[in-house]
């Protein structure tokens, strides 16, 4: 007769770190209390309103107008992030020169400063008589009170998120390697792309995720410089404001539901990209 033992619970086994249990339990309480309570509310005030109430409301031509534009500045404003942040990153950990760690702090800037105080600021530099924006407007272009103008707020927001977590990974990757790959006749743009890139692609995946979604709920910045005109340059938080100030707060909520949705499905692909460059990172 054959005795076939029980396997526990991967959760049962005994750990070397005590207070598992505990731990776990005031966590899940915690992120309950702060996240899913707040959401479950949002989702049942739109719950008040029928299938065609909530149908009409998220896809009121001035609201479609909004999600574009909430979601294609933000998209574009995290690709330039991830394009300079990386090229920041690499400047920060690979030189030295004078003034770097101002320059450090002039990255974790846009994390301390007031969005206000940054709308503001970004207004005044691109208004048509501002110190940029009147050359600008010399050469027929306009940046504030334009969606262009919304694009430059976010990447100023976004910035710190890709450089704070590609900078680590750079400063890890050993530049040994690199001077191998030079001294077997590799060019600099051929290191780059089978060495360096595949290293820091996860975590420049992630600096995306992350000024993205910043990106997605920003408010403070956005509001002085976009002009917040409906179908034009009016965002997705500015919509549901307006909407709180009418008192229409299931209409609100709708609103609110619509963007989670398309956030969550949004970084769930971000994440399955991250890990199937993390799994092709591991195949080499």
């Amino acid at each position: 007769m054959t005795v076939v033992a029980a396997r526990t619970p991967f959760w049962r086994k005994p750990s070397v770190l005590p207070g598992f249990g505990l731990s776990m339990g005031l966590t899940l309480l915690y992120l309950g209390f702060i996240v899913l309570i707040p959401l479950a509310a949002m989702i049942l005030r739109a719950a008040g309103l029928s299938w065609d109430e909530f149908v009409g409301v998220v896809t009121d031509p001035r609201a479609l107008a909004a999600y574009r534009l909430s979601f294609g500045a933000s998209f574009v404003a995290a690709v330039v992030n991830i394009v300079f942040g990386v090229l920041t990153a690499w400047v920060l950990v690979r030189y030295e020169f004078p003034g770097k760690r101002f320059v450090e702090g002039l990255v974790d800037l846009p994390f301390a400063l007031p969005t206000a105080v940054a709308g503001i600021a970004l207004t005044a530099l691109f208004a048509e008589n501002g110190w940029v924006g009147q050359i600008l407007a010399k050469a027929g272009l306009k940046v504030a009170f334009t969606p262009l103008g919304v694009v430059i707020a976010l990447v100023f927001i976004g910035l710190p998120f890709v450089v704070r977590t590609v900078q680590p990974v750079l400063q890890d990757l050993d530049k040994e390697v690199e001077e191998a790959a030079a001294s077997l006749g590799a060019s600099r743009l051929q290191t780059f792309r089978h060495i360096i890139l595949p290293a820091i692609l996860p975590a420049a995946l992630t600096g995306f995720a992350l000024a993205f979604a910043r990106a997605l709920g920003e408010y403070g910045s956005v509001i002085f410089i976009a002009g917040n005109l409906p179908m034009k340059s009016e965002i997705v938080p500015l919509l549901i404001i307006i909407k709180l100030e009418q008192f229409d707060y299931a209409g609100a909520a709708a609103i609110g539901v619509a963007m989670l949705t398309a956030a969550f499905v949004l970084l769930f692909m971000i994440n399955l990209l991250q890990r199937w460059s993390r799994s092709r990172i591991g195949a080499f």
